[in-house]
């Protein structure tokens, strides 16, 4: 099949590999020429575990190539899939106006029936005003389907290429039988394909990623509670997750998440709600409750060090990105707590293994010291905290980094070390809800 994927970011980009590497021929298409003219050369913007082998190896079997040229593209393909930004505003509301702008092209170039897919993550709706504003500028043929994407940063490539679903809202039959063949390489372990309407499938994007957030935050407000009453956030967690109508994943209370899904959809979810009459209360409290979450740690350097008294003192962060395997800032817990550390006048020595570049750009080299090996970091600081729990982090030489330290205090903020052991060896340690 042909297809024609607008937009080369996280989501765009993913998917074209991935469709490539499953046989069909793929152009991706982006506005930005300095972007097509580096995916060309097999260089990816993005930080994806497995991507770059699959991206040479798909330009090389000619199945995957990349274009500034939107209209061209739409009229060679089959199945054109949208997956633009859709920042968020003020108000919480996506801005639509980008993916729009390409529907409206779409309809402009198309010649023949084409399936034009949402991947982008949009209102309740958009596919109904997409499908009617295109009607309105083509008489040919044009379905709109939602197809919303579920990767997770750091896993991406084994999510697309062996998903535990796929939702697809189609206005069609016709539409139906077209996504049913494309995605049919990957679901031949019976991983279920959930047709429905695109409004019931847009929807399904946005409660699926709040209730992941609404788990997490339920675990942050736990994990306070345990502080406060000497309990340990561990124990009760496990017990939690061991009945199986809970289970274990995202009980994992910490210092906040972060990424480009959970805090935009949560917020956009709220968004929706409000302007339909519904107050949703309880996502409020998820998004509420994060924000706290993410200045936990500055407070317990506060608490710990005196208020007033982190002017002059050099802390050390360990992990940048809002969360391991990906080089993605958005919204990260790491970025909140360094600009509170700074504007308290303390000075700043980060290390990430791959998004020390990004941070860079983001906070400025003249702001923090971005260091290649995390005991530099460590390197006469008052304290050291960890914000993103890479597997280099989980198991260091601790009896090095107090050696190294000039105060052996740790904030834990993700609980992956023990604190008894490292209390028997002479640190200070606070992590999130381990009150016992």
């Amino acid at each position: 099949m042909r297809i024609a994927v607008v937009g080369t970011g996280y989501v765009g980009l993913v998917a074209g590999v991935c469709f490539a590497d499953s046989g069909h021929t793929v152009i991706c298409v982006d506005v930005d020429e300095a972007k097509i003219d580096s995916l060309r050369q097999g260089k990816s913007p993005i930080y994806e575990p497995g991507l770059d082998e699959l991206l040479h190896k798909n330009i090389a079997a000619e199945r995957l190539s990349f274009s500034t040229g939107l209209s061209d593209a739409v009229r060679s393909a089959e199945v054109v899939f949208i997956a633009v930004g859709t920042p968020q505003g003020d108000d919480g509301n996506a801005d639509l106006r980008a993916a729009m702008g390409v529907a409206h092209q779409i309809a402009d170039a198309a010649q023949r029936y084409t399936v034009v897919v949402n991947k982008s993550t949009v209102p309740v709706g958009t596919a109904a005003r997409m499908q009617a504003e295109i009607g309105a500028r083509t008489k040919v043929e044009i379905d709109v389907v939602s197809n919303p994407e579920f990767l997770k940063e750091g896993a991406a490539i084994d999510d697309f290429l062996k998903p535990d679903r796929i939702v697809i809202g189609s206005p069609s039959e016709h539409a139906r039988t077209i996504m049913s063949e494309l995605y049919a390489p990957f679901v031949r372990t019976e991983s279920p394909i959930y047709f429905m309407d695109p409004r019931s499938a847009e929807l399904t994007k946005y409660a699926a990623n709040a209730m992941l957030a609404a788990r997490i935050s339920f675990m942050n407000e736990v994990a306070m509670l345990c502080e406060r009453v000497g309990a340990d956030v561990d124990s009760v967690r496990k017990a939690m997750g061991s009945d199986e109508r809970i289970g274990q994943k995202f009980l994992f209370p910490g210092c906040g998440y972060g990424g480009s899904c959970f805090p935009k959809d949560v917020k956009a979810l709220i968004a929706t709600a409000r302007s339909n009459g519904l107050d949703f209360t309880l996502l409020s409290a998820v998004d509420a409750i994060n924000d706290r979450q993410k200045r936990l740690l500055a407070q317990k350097a506060k608490q710990h060090f005196g208020a007033g008294r982190l002017r002059g003192k050099k802390f050390a962060v360990w992990g940048l990105a809002f969360k391991p395997k990906t080089d993605d800032l958005r919204q990260a817990p790491a970025l909140s707590l360094i600009e509170e550390l700074l504007a308290e006048g303390a000075t700043v020595a980060a290390h990430d293994p791959v998004a020390m570049d990004n941070a860079r750009r983001q906070l400025g080299a003249d702001r923090v010291q971005f260091v290649q090996n995390p005991y530099s970091a460590a390197e006469g600081a008052d304290a050291l905290f960890l914000v993103t729990e890479w597997n280099e982090f989980r198991q260091p030489d601790f009896a090095r980094i107090k050696a190294a330290m000039k105060q052996p205090v740790l904030f834990d903020g993700r609980n992956i070390w023990n604190p008894a052991r490292l209390r028997e060896q002479g640190f200070t340690y606070f992590g999130v809800g381990r009150g016992a």
